[in-house]
């Protein structure tokens, strides 16, 4: 399971060889994201010396040139969300062991995604090195960092040229490990498509070969959720109807498309974001207490729970949802000015969704989706807002507001967990005001490495713990809560509404929260961080 191992170095397959194949190696996915993941994994000692990692696509290029391609990425750090050059004494090794990493164990090969013969070509020369590494046994690790439509074509040649091929005899220099295959998102568009691209993947290989990846569950605060609820007594009493108020998870980018809208007008908020990164969160939020977290067969419990809780939600209705589409900002031009975009575009950049979970812990409480670009920060957070204090206002007269309490998980940037309380004002007046309890991850764990997403999840792959990973029936729940809700959009044209560059989207989204029952309080409450600065919040 992936929720925290006893020693993260426990790394029993480094004795034997893996030989990663990234297809759709020249692209931008796999250059900022998969291939930095694997040189942190190689860095920090959790791949073996005996890796071979081999690039995959259709691009014409030679191995050192496309080692110059992915050199810049592997060089850099994340830091508050931006990513930066290394400045530190650490330069000098970073850029030694990335020498090292490219020169030693990166290549990179031409071929198309249809084409069996091309990945035998391929695999020919692969098994030839393998043979040279002096070990007892090679893994197979394939990543699909490439759009869903070729999914199953390159799934059919590395089933028929790789999968497929005899097993070697007692003789052979090196035996057969695993083979697994790491699938990018979209995983289709709607149930429809979902359903089928799933059953032609199945028909090709079965659910323990697949790890469909959603990188919000590799994120450090979304893996402590589960360690929060069910570690400490304290939650899971009045993690339920009869104390929680509403539960909001929120998404939000303080920039637009910045001229890249081709994809995303094909996508939208709603698929990006809210039917996959905000379902897994809510997910995890909502589920009952699985059998196991940690250990054998917990990957089945924890994803088993995932679904029982999804299959109690209703298809999302248009009257609980909020669609926004945001106007030209300072240094952006409008949505549809972007010269990618269809000027009559009805996709939205903003959506604010309530669903309802109908089952006994959960009855009437609001699960409120948000998550829009172009708005005034960035950040992502759960916010679980309790119901008032019984007889507080009765016991404190006079005083004008008292704030309900909420547990809020910050999961980007500044990674932090705090419980806004009501306590008495400094002074000689009895007057209850908020504050909190505290702790931000860069203060009480500063001398922590806080890993990325893909670096985990791409670890926990090779580990072969799929809790973590989205399961095939999962996913079909999802897209039936949403699909429904999209085709409404598209098919009626309903146009967004429009909101300024750099607010918190549109006023209807305010409304719809306050109808719902969430009450703000940010305007008499500021989050003292513990590094002393200031964040004052804003409406949510």
């Amino acid at each position: 399971m992936a929720w925290y191992s006893a020693d993260l170095k426990e790394c029993d397959y480094l004795p034997d060889a893996i030989t990663i194949l990234v297809v759709g190696a020249s692209g931008d996915l796999a250059k900022k994201k998969t291939y930095p993941a694997l040189f942190d994994l190689y860095r920090h000692g959790f791949l073996t010396k005996r890796t071979i990692v081999c690039g995959y696509a259709r691009s014409h290029i030679t191995d050192e040139a496309f080692r110059d391609q992915i050199r810049p990425y592997l060089t850099k750090h994340k830091n508050d969300g931006k990513t930066v050059a290394v400045v530190d004494d650490r330069t000098t090794a970073v850029n030694a062991q990335c020498e090292r990493f490219l020169t030693r164990h990166c290549l990179y090969r031409r071929g198309a995604y249809d084409s069996v013969t091309d990945m035998e070509r391929v695999f020919a020369e692969l098994e030839q090195r393998e043979a040279q590494l002096n070990c007892g046994k090679v893994h197979r690790l394939f990543y699909f960092a490439i759009p869903p439509s070729v999914f199953v074509p390159i799934g059919r040649s590395i089933r028929r040229a790789v999968v497929d091929k005899p097993e070697p005899g007692d003789d052979a220099v090196v035996a057969r490990g695993w083979t697994r295959l790491i699938i990018e998102k979209p995983f289709g568009h709607d149930s429809e498509s979902f359903a089928r691209l799933s059953r032609d993947m199945g028909a090709l290989y079965t659910e323990d070969y697949l790890y469909r990846i959603d990188h919000y569950l590799g994120k450090e605060m979304v893996q402590n959720l589960v360690i929060l609820r069910f570690a400490n007594a304290m939650f899971e009493p009045i993690w339920n109807r009869n104390y929680i108020k509403s539960v909001q998870i929120t998404f939000k980018e303080n920039f637009g498309c910045q001229g890249r809208g081709g994809y995303f007008d094909k996508a939208g908020i709603i698929r990006d974001v809210l039917q996959n990164h905000l379902m897994q969160v809510l997910s995890l939020v909502a589920m009952e207490p699985p059998n196991a977290v940690t250990g054998q067969h917990s990957a089945q419990f924890v994803r088993d729970e995932k679904v029982k809780v999804l299959r109690c939600i209703d298809p999302v209705q248009l009257e609980d949802v909020v669609l926004g589409q945001y106007l030209a900002g300072p240094d952006e031009v409008a949505y549809t000015e972007d010269p990618t975009v269809p000027d009559d575009s009805v996709t939205p950049t903003f959506c604010t969704a309530v669903l309802w979970i109908k089952n006994p812990r959960w009855q009437g409480v609001p699960f409120i989706l948000k998550a829009g670009k172009a708005l005034n920060e960035r950040k992502a957070e759960i916010r679980i807002q309790f119901h008032s204090a019984p007889g507080a206002r009765g016991m404190f007269p006079g005083v004008a507001d008292i704030a309900e309490q909420e547990l809020v998980m910050r999961l980007q940037p500044d990674e932090a967990v705090y419980l806004k309380t009501n306590v008495k004002s400094p002074g000689l007046m009895t007057v209850p005001v908020a504050s909190e309890l505290d702790l931000s991850y860069k203060t009480r764990f500063d001398q922590d490495e806080n890993w990325e997403a893909y670096t985990r999840l791409i670890l926990e792959v090779i580990r072969g713990r799929q809790a973590t990973f989205v399961r095939d029936d999962e996913l079909q729940v999802s897209w039936d809560i949403f699909t429904p809700l999209l085709h409404r959009i598209e098919d009626e044209k309903i146009q967004p509404s429009p909101y300024a560059y750099g607010s918190r989207g549109p006023a209807a989204s305010d409304a719809l929260l306050e109808r719902v029952g969430y009450r703000y309080h940010g305007g008499t409450y500021q989050w003292k961080e513990n590094d002393s600065s200031h964040h004052a919040e804003t409406k949510k």
